[in-house]
């Protein structure tokens, strides 16, 4: 086992997480306890990247990780951009949460059926499903941008509200997975619309090739195919793409997502919404309960593939919570292509 491990981040201490397991479950701790690890600090942005892409992975039953989610995302594309990238990504990834939204810790804390915890609690879970190692299979997205670059995704595509209180809130990372409920007053004080196109192909109209190989999107100077849906609004204030439950540790987005569930769960609300009722869509999202708000602003499909074309102006689309170029962006899943260590 190697583990891949950031400095210090939000508001999370890097502990020993063994002995609190240790309460658990002795037989697991005794498992984990006598296995060999290798652990590698990384030092710049795309290092954990650039460690996958060359290790020998022979040697090395998983890959985990202690960070946020920036960490698991270098990781996954570096598996993918092997030579020998089928076998690589076959290799299972475990997390330990390090940062301050912990999407995919919270999102498999979460499958495992019990009941949501954040911050130390969430570590020490995830811990404990870690020395349990039950592999299971992840769905990935494959992404194409406008400038023909191609990356995976495991967790998120973002455009608009959701992606600009990402960005905007990386200023208050001290207060930890608080930065999103600061970042969200802030931006609803300043609303802001978003022209753009829509077009998604809804679940069951095609089916996926296996493998890497889109064989749903057509080249993005092309229109959608004739099967796909065509949203008819261009005025939104978001776009959120989930593949996993969580958005942040507090944040249950995507409450009927599962790891290999073959579907991109896409959201998006349209102009015209409240601030007041926006709002109430985020606080019933802490507990998973905005579908139940009926906003008539708020549409959710479940999708294989996916087309954004933002208007022109200036704006924010995050893959991952990391951001990638502003322009077009076609998204297709990928179901069960990854393996996770979880419950």
């Amino acid at each position: 086992m190697t583990a891949d491990k950031t400095p210090r981040q939000g508001p999370n201490k890097e502990c020993n997480v063994i002995p609190r397991c240790q309460r658990k479950n002795t037989t697991a701790l005794n498992h984990i306890s006598s296995t060999s690890a290798c652990v590698c600090f990384t030092e710049r942005q795309n290092h954990a990247r650039e460690l996958v892409k060359d290790v020998d992975l022979s040697q090395w039953d998983a890959l985990v990780i202690m960070s946020g989610d920036g960490l698991l995302h270098e990781v996954i594309n570096g598996l993918l951009e092997r030579p020998d990238w089928e076998e690589a990504i076959r290799t299972p990834l475990g997390i330990l949460p390090g940062g301050s939204a912990n999407a995919l810790a919270a999102s498999v804390h979460y499958y495992s059926g019990v009941s949501q915890v954040r911050g130390e609690e969430l570590l020490v879970s995830c811990g404990f499903l870690l020395c349990r190692g039950l592999v299971s299979h992840m769905d990935l997205v494959s992404l194409h941008l406008s400038s023909g670059q191609r990356l995976f995704s495991f967790l998120s595509l973002a455009w608009g509200f959701v992606a600009d209180v990402d960005m905007e809130s990386e200023k208050y990372r001290h207060v930890g997975a608080a930065r999103f409920t600061v970042g969200t007053l802030v931006r609803l004080a300043s609303l802001r619309i978003y022209k753009g196109k829509l077009a998604y192909l809804p679940n069951g109209a095609a089916a996926s090739l296996p493998g890497p190989p889109d064989a749903l999107l057509p080249p993005l100077d092309q229109p959608p195919p004739s099967d796909w849906v065509l949203v008819p609004e261009e005025d939104f204030v978001l776009m959120l793409a989930m593949y996993q439950s969580h958005l942040a540790e507090d944040l249950l987005a995507g409450p009927d997502a599962r790891l290999a569930d073959g579907v991109i769960h896409l959201f998006y609300v349209t102009a015209g919404i409240s601030r007041s009722a926006l709002l109430r869509l985020f606080l019933a999202m802490e507990k998973g309960a905005h579908l139940d708000t009926n906003c008539q602003h708020l549409v959710h499909a479940k999708v294989r593939a996916l087309r954004l074309e933002p208007g022109a102006g200036k704006g924010i689309i995050t893959v991952d919570g990391e951001v990638v170029e502003y322009g077009p962006i076609q998204a297709e899943v990928h179901g069960g292509l990854g393996r996770v260590i979880g419950g």
